[in-house]
């Protein structure tokens, strides 16, 4: 049985079409939505994010310096950790698109009320000397 009786669809004529050989080429259309860089290596101020279920869920930090900003998930409260994450994302988009700076947001953050999925717990603002070492503080 030949290719073409296996699958009715496939059109013997369009077997030799130049297209079908062509490289893909990748055209860029949109740069998406504004975003704070995903890394620094200063220093961050960050705040913790709990819920009721698991308790501290993850971690919203911030650098002014790298123009940084982001989630840093606390791997024992997986899944709350993982679907925590983004309704914080979207706010750090909204505030990097009001041109803020990340402390500003992080501040706005602070502040925030939260919802089902996480709310920032109070008083929480502090600093650590790097990612790493939140990335030690949300191990722990």
């Amino acid at each position: 049985m030949t290719t073409q009786e296996s699958n009715p669809h496939m059109n013997r004529d369009n077997e030799d079409a130049p297209r079908l050989h062509d490289d893909l080429q990748f055209q860029a259309t949109d740069d998406g939505p504004p975003r704070y860089a995903s890394t620094t290596d200063n220093p961050v101020e960050y705040v913790a994010v709990a819920n009721a279920t698991k308790g501290v869920i993850g971690y919203i930090w911030a650098n002014d310096t790298d123009g940084a900003a982001g989630w840093m998930a606390r791997p024992a409260a997986k899944p709350d950790s993982v679907n925590g994450a983004r309704p914080w994302h979207q706010l750090l988009r909204r505030y990097k698109a009001q041109n803020l700076l990340p402390s500003e947001a992080i501040a706005l953050l602070a502040a925030h009320p939260g919802g089902e999925i996480g709310r920032v717990v109070a008083g929480s603002r502090t600093r650590a000397d790097s990612l790493a070492a939140l990335r030690e503080i949300a191990a722990h």
